[in-house]
């Protein structure tokens, strides 16, 4: 189940990410397909990338659809067998994809395989706890999980275990690759990390740090609502409140002190957090977004 240059596209997923996406692009080798899904009507961005990059193809998707969605949308519209998924704010090292193709030739089966971030105090994955130590470095190894701004995907094998549910288009933000991970592993296919193909994350740029305050109040909100949603869909309503409960309670304590110092990022932040939970409480689908 080995890649060749010739079956392997890439997808990236942006929003107000002019300020990264050029340096992302330029760490990419020429001969891959490049598309770019922006998640708004910016016609100006994709005159600019397709004027810039020969391999670069750029969709618009009119609207901030989120991650999953956006990512989906270009999953589905690639014609090669084999798509690796990034971030905008990931940069390859020169010899990533050679090493991710080195990779699938050691390798029998597999629905993801990802390059391992240069990053050590912050892994990519997850593994089992019992698996810890027996890791061998040099070769491809399971996880449980893995984060995601750079994934491979074996798209007919995932075709066939998800029948081409990738992400779940109900998280905007936050977990969907978890999610995803989990029904992979859950329908018994394999995920792995390839340690010799490194990738550098510059976490958090992926949006214009202009817009730190806006993305700030957009990931409080997210994170509790996907998280509540996540342990809903795998664990039931139950799991989901009680897991959530203390995060709610505490927020709560932090909203009220933050309002009597008036404190107003740090309102917004926590009012975004009881907001998030409350919403997944009810049932109310991911609907907040930043205000720029």
């Amino acid at each position: 189940m080995s890649i060749s240059r010739q079956n392997l596209s890439i997808v990236i997923v942006t929003f107000k990410s002019e300020a990264v996406i050029h340096e992302c692009i330029k760490s990419i080798d020429k001969d891959i397909k490049i598309t770019v899904v922006e998640n708004s009507n910016n016609f100006q961005f994709k005159d600019v990338l397709e004027k810039s990059y020969k391999n670069v193809s750029c969709v618009l998707s009119s609207e901030n659809l989120g991650m999953g969605s956006g990512n989906n949308i270009g999953i589905k519209r690639a014609t090669t067998d084999f798509v690796l998924i990034l971030n905008p704010d990931v940069i390859l090292e020169t010899s990533t994809i050679n090493e991710l193709i080195a990779a699938s030739q050691k390798i029998s089966s597999f629905a993801i395989l990802a390059p391992i971030s240069s990053d050590i105090d912050y892994p990519n994955y997850k593994l089992d706890n019992n698996k810890k130590n027996l890791i061998d470095y040099n070769l491809p190894f399971k996880v449980k999980s893995i984060d995601g701004f750079a994934m491979l995907f074996n798209k007919k094998q995932l075709d066939k275990s998800l029948n081409k549910n990738y992400f779940d288009e109900n998280f905007f933000m936050y977990l969907e690759n978890d999610d995803l991970c989990k029904r992979i592993i859950d329908g018994k296919e394999a995920i792995y990390i390839a340690p010799m193909s490194k990738i550098k994350h510059l976490g958090g740029k992926a949006v214009s740090d202009k817009y730190k305050d806006e993305v700030e109040f957009a990931r409080n909100w997210h994170w509790i609502w996907s998280k509540f949603y996540f342990n809903k869909k795998h664990y039931g309503y139950s799991i989901a409140f009680f897991k959530g409960f203390p995060k709610l309670f505490s927020s709560l304590i932090k909203y009220i002190f933050y309002s009597l110092i008036k404190n107003q990022i740090k309102q917004k932040i926590y009012f975004n957090r009881i907001s998030g939970f409350l919403n997944a409480a009810i049932n109310k689908k991911s609907w907040y977004r930043s205000q720029f």
